[in-house]
């Protein structure tokens, strides 16, 4: 059995028991909330505190990999144009998209409020101030003051700047400070997995105090939050469709016929890198140069996840809806930018870690609590599916528009 799967049978159990509990006797139900809720704070706990180290230091050793990366050639940087300009359209269409959805089909409020009761240790965040307070606090005075404070936005900028800083200077110093941010990176990495074994006991006593104190209607909300996060990527696998057509001038029936196959890998496995084989076949019926395909495909699989900045927000968002705030337009932009800068360091991680490593810094800078993120993590397994699947779509549609590009610009010059 997958720690998934056991992740998500301990999110079910610790449901059905609290409910079941409840019902049959509420005062010992009670009493179970009162052993329950401290061993999953303590839990959340664990995973709350690996956020700013795991974040700077994937962002420091993935920025200066992309950079690398990008000096290997016309086309290598020319991808890495097309993966950021991509993820931030994905981005920006959940911030645009999910509400709209929530406003069309709301979440059920009586749910709503049993869940948040259930999680009331989860206090909302302190919100960005007014935006022109946020405009002239972007770049921190004091970058260990706003680790502090959780200014994750102007952590992440300095930290980009740091980790552009590292490539300009000499070979020996750059090799130094790689090798050191490499081994924190590392030991976060295995502390997450140790808090991550966990998981299942964390999960449950998170899942026994929800339907212990929100009783049945726990199932419907979940349903309802994994239904809206899926939407998202599946819009973002459409998006592929399109940006395919007018990217990459492919003719739709042509690019579904060659992506099709790999859809079928991804929804069997979860993996872009088990759909990469046939994504090279794919590439073979849209005509893609054979250089071009085998240098930018294992690209995206290694560095581009465009659900992984779009669903994230999302998320984030539906958080944000679930305990009643209403996001102002200089928290939903810090939201966007954050979730795609996230996204430049945790691409080929497990999707277990870069759930909370990436979706935690966004919901501190839309102003919402991270903690139902160690119950929505159980749930992921669904929602895992739609993200890979717009992940293989875009990889190949990001492929496909980057060699005509790299058609055209190279007929062009003399």
């Amino acid at each position: 059995m997958s720690r998934a799967t056991l992740i998500l049978l301990c999110l079910a159990a610790g449901l059905l028991v609290g409910v079941g509990l409840a019902a049959a006797s509420p005062g010992l139900a009670q009493a179970g909330v009162a052993v329950a809720r401290p061993v999953g704070t303590l839990w959340l706990n664990g995973l709350q505190m690996t956020v700013i180290p795991l974040v700077v230091t994937l962002l420091i050793t993935g920025v200066t990999a992309t950079a690398e990366a990008a000096q290997a050639g016309r086309i290598a940087a020319r991808a890495i144009l097309t993966f950021l300009i991509l993820v931030t359209l994905t981005a920006t269409m959940a911030a645009v998209v999910t509400p709209a959805l929530l406003h069309a089909v709301p979440i059920p409020r009586d749910a709503a409020e049993a869940l948040k009761a259930a999680l009331g240790h989860a206090e909302p965040v302190a919100a960005p101030p007014p935006i022109a307070e946020f405009v002239t606090g972007i770049v921190p005075t004091n970058i260990f003051a706003a680790a502090t404070n959780n200014a994750l936005l102007s952590l992440i900028l300095f930290t980009l700047a740091f980790a552009f800083a590292i490539t300009r200077i000499e070979g020996e110093g750059r090799a130094l400070l790689l090798r050191f941010f490499t081994a924190i990176r590392d030991a976060m990495l295995v502390l997450i997995g140790w808090v991550l074994w966990l998981a299942p006991l964390g999960v449950f006593a998170l899942a026994f105090v929800v339907g212990a104190s929100a009783g049945g209607g726990a199932f419907g909300a979940l349903a309802h939050y994994i239904a809206i996060i899926a939407s998202i990527g599946v819009i973002v696998m459409l998006m592929a469709y399109g940006v395919a057509m007018l990217g990459a001038r492919v003719p739709l029936a042509r690019f579904a016929r060659a992506l099709a196959p790999a859809q079928a890998v991804a929804i069997s496995t979860q993996s872009s890198l088990a759909s990469l084989p046939a994504m090279v076949e794919g590439a073979k019926v849209l005509r893609i140069a054979p250089g071009t395909a085998s240098l930018v495909l294992p690209m995206a699989v290694a560095m581009f996840r465009a659900t992984q900045p779009a669903m994230n927000v999302a998320v984030a968002l539906y958080i944000a809806d679930w305990f009643g705030i209403v996001p102002g337009m200089a928290s939903v932009a810090a939201a966007v930018v954050v979730a795609t800068l996230c996204s430049l360091g945790s691409a080929s991680l497990p999707s277990q870690i870069t759930f909370f490593a990436s979706i935690a810094p966004v919901c501190v800078a839309l102003g919402v609590p991270a903690a139902p993120l160690g119950l929505l993590i159980a749930v992921e397994t669904i929602p895992d599916i739609f993200r890979t699947l717009g992940n293989v779509s875009m990889d190949l549609a990001a492929t496909a528009t980057v060699s005509r590009a790299s058609r055209t610009i190279d007929e062009d010059t003399p």
